[in-house]
């Protein structure tokens, strides 16, 4: 994905924003970030611990960025500092990225019913869907009126994706959450919105069980008969934030090369693809 260009233009010039949850080169966040840095945003990104600040740092410096913020989603302190960073350093901000979600990898396999704790449950609820409720107050007290905010979900917060359990249910309480904070903000013309992305490759998606199998049908299947591309969710993101998408809010826009749409796929390609 580094080699990839993103198209340029100013379709955010003079916007400033926030990107939480870049892991490395090869999350969705980052390539959102590429995407709006190349249409002129100005951008800020949270990191959690040193580990991760090695990897972020010269993301963020790859993009001009100087403002990088120790957070955690889980700690009302980190959370605290973040945002009265921004305000120190821009005054105001026009969006968010949030694509924060995690769930303890004991979670995420087999039975849903067997394997789902109580401790697991209240984790990945709080980390995956609260986290975006908690930094969407707190970036609408320093957001203009007219800003944007996106976050990540996936199918598995509609149908049944084998071994991703918990974090289905999480996706869920998060576009539940994402459409009430559309009617909060909504008078402010601040829109909310949520990009249902198709399976790719990143830190997070290798921690589900049977991954692989995922990955392959999800190929067979969809009606592009391919897997989702970086660069369609960042492009997805870029009209969400920009003025492009001015009227739209509360949605889950599906950007899955069309998986979600299909009831039952061509059986010449599944069969081509899958193990008898």
């Amino acid at each position: 994905m580094a080699e990839q260009n993103f198209p340029t233009g100013q379709l955010m010039a003079g916007k400033r924003g926030l990107i939480m949850g870049v892991a490395n080169k090869n999350s969705i966040a980052w390539a959102i970030a590429r995407q709006l840095a190349a249409q002129g945003a100005e951008l800020a990104f949270t990191y959690q611990g040193d580990a991760l600040l090695r990897r972020v740092k010269p993301l963020a410096e790859s993009v001009g960025s100087d403002i990088l913020c120790e957070c955690d989603v889980t700690n009302d302190a980190t959370m605290d500092s973040t945002f009265a960073t921004l305000k120190e350093k821009w005054g105001t901000i026009d969006f968010l990225v949030h694509a924060i979600a995690f769930a303890g990898k004991d979670q995420l396999a087999g039975s849903f019913i067997d394997n789902t704790t109580r401790e697991g449950f209240k984790s990945a609820l709080d980390i995956s869907a609260y986290s975006f409720v908690d930094a969407g107050r707190r970036a609408s007290e320093i957001m203009n009126d007219g800003g944007a905010m996106v976050t990540l979900t996936y199918l598995g917060s509609e149908r049944v994706i084998p071994n991703y359990n918990v974090m289905g249910v999480a996706k869920a309480a998060l576009e539940a959450s994402m459409r009430y904070m559309a009617a909060d903000l909504g008078p402010r013309q601040i829109r909310v919105n949520a990009i249902s992305a198709g399976p790719i490759k990143t830190l997070a998606a290798a921690g589900i069980g049977s991954g692989r199998h995922m990955f392959r049908f999800n190929k067979a299947a969809s009606a592009m008969q391919d897997n989702t591309d970086p660069m369609g969710v960042a492009g997805a993101a870029l009209y969400l934030l920009s003025d492009l998408g001015l009227s739209c809010t509360g949605e889950t826009h599906h950007v899955d090369g069309g998986f979600h749409a299909i009831g039952m796929p061509q059986e010449g390609p599944l069969r081509e693809s899958m193990p008898d």
